[in-house]
């Protein structure tokens, strides 16, 4: 067997809009994937969307106000969120009673 180190793929800054987010990556490339992918990120107000860190030197993304985490891999190999259409039910029926 080979095994074939690689370098993490790390996000240098991102941006997201009503449809989107767009990932510019360390090494010059750019990722944007349908916000539809993350629907803690879809249900969102701009301002939460907007609230944003990298974290792990850029191996992943933290929205706080979402509880939401991305990792760079992830979205660069075309994994959409993982939640459960249950937990997200749950998540949202808490954000209603705020």
């Amino acid at each position: 067997m080979i095994y074939i180190a690689c370098k993490p793929t790390l996000a240098e800054r991102i941006s997201i809009d009503d449809e989107s987010l767009m990932i510019d990556l360390v090494d010059g490339r750019s990722i944007s994937v349908p916000l539809e992918w993350y629907p803690r990120l879809l249900h969102g107000t701009p301002q939460e969307r907007n609230n944003w860190r990298l974290i792990g030197r850029g191996e992943g993304i933290h929205w706080p106000d979402l509880d939401e985490d991305i990792s760079i891999e992830n979205v660069w190999a075309g994994r959409p969120s993982g939640e459960s259409q249950r937990s997200l039910k749950r998540w949202l029926e808490a954000r209603n009673k705020v």
